[in-house]
């Protein structure tokens, strides 16, 4: 199911968003809402695909968001030639909703 940014604004409470890291430089978003996963997409219907991070963060910053959280799967097991695991190789990251954090001066 896919969710459009006008739609993603209107929501009451803040949910939990997944930013995607697809291959080198590519980015989608899915949100989190009621147990259910909605792919974030842009007002005309066309999933949000961008090719940096840091846009993507920007993109959420009018948003109801609670929580962000970068995933990646590794390909690293693959590319050594182990064995298919029953549990994923997934890395998670938490990211900050401060979009620039205050610079520290020493």
């Amino acid at each position: 199911m896919k969710i459009t940014f006008a739609e993603f604004t209107r929501l009451e409470q803040p949910v939990p968003v997944v930013i995607h890291s697809l291959e080198q430089a590519l980015y989608q978003v899915t949100i989190t809402i009621d147990d259910s996963t909605y792919l974030l997409a842009e007002n005309n219907g066309k999933t949000f695909r961008c090719h940096s991070l840091q846009r993507a963060r920007e993109a959420l910053q009018t948003m109801p968001v609670a929580s962000i959280v970068l995933r990646q799967l590794s390909a690293y097991d693959e590319m050594i030639g182990q064995p298919v695991r029953d549990q994923g190789n997934t890395l998670e990251i938490p990211l900050s909703l401060e979009l620039y954090p205050p610079q520290v001066v020493h």
